[in-house]
């Protein structure tokens, strides 16, 4: 199973950015982590745009599934009956999204470990295709200010902001008090602040202690999904018009 993944998955992305090394080598290692997490990122924008869209549309559509569920909370059968004929209605999958995200994650967690310790300071010749040549030198300055293949503690900042953005934009806001103050509503509320303020700060963790090419693809992968989902949102706007003078 390893051997298939560093062979079909890890070793394709670490060619191609040595390739894009070779190709570009006047841009320094950061400038091409930006280029190269922005291609890798449009080649798996489409299987991303279709989960950042369930998300959006599931969103769009919560207020209206809570008064679902507030009207059968009495009847727990009743009340999944009632939530899966209100996905089929609005045409929703709720797994889709989860179902392509676990698609994603071997590409993700292939940059993770290309970037954590990063070997783009010592480059290896044994895992290169024959097209692919060594790099006569890489320079590994970004902007000439860090060096990616150390850690910076300032790139890691950059990283935690950029996730809690990211996170602050996506997700929805947390159920408001009810004052009932029961399980599902204290949980919600629970995970939405681990999610925006526990989870930038593990990023601030690992980004500082990795090497700064990590922090440069997180910060990077974040922005795009900020990007993607400005882009969603649009689109499903436009989508919803339409549907409105047509009617």
């Amino acid at each position: 199973m390893i051997s298939l993944y560093n062979t079909y998955i890890y070793e394709p992305l670490y060619n191609g950015l040595i390739l894009l090394i070779d190709y570009l080598p006047f841009l320094d290692a950061g400038i091409i982590i930006i280029i190269f997490t922005i291609i890798v990122r449009i080649i798996i924008f489409p299987l991303s745009k279709k989960a950042a869209r369930t998300q959006v549309v599931m969103k769009a559509l919560e207020p209206e599934l809570n008064a679902l569920k507030e009207r059968h909370k009495d009847d727990k059968q009743g009340q999944a009956v009632a939530i899966m004929g209100f996905y089929k209605k609005n045409g929703i999958n709720p797994f889709s999204s989860i179902f392509l995200l676990i698609i994603q994650l071997p590409i993700i967690f292939a940059l993770y470990k290309i970037f954590y310790s990063t070997g783009l300071s010592a480059v290896n010749g044994e895992i290169l295709y024959s097209f692919v040549a060594m790099p006569a030198q890489i320079n590994t300055a970004f902007l000439g200010l860090f060096d990616v293949t150390q850690k910076s503690v300032v790139l890691a900042v950059i990283a935690a902001a950029s996730q809690f953005l990211q996170i602050h934009f996506s997700m929805p806001k947390p159920p408001a008090k009810t004052g009932k103050g029961g399980f599902q509503e204290d949980f919600a509320r629970s995970m939405h602040m681990q999610m925006k303020y526990v989870f930038p700060i593990f990023i601030l963790f690992i980004g500082y202690h990795a090497a700064g090419a990590l922090a440069i693809y997180w910060t990077t992968s974040n922005i795009f999904m900020i990007a993607q989902e400005i882009y969603v949102r649009r689109e499903l706007a436009k989508e919803m018009a339409l549907k409105e003078k047509k009617v």
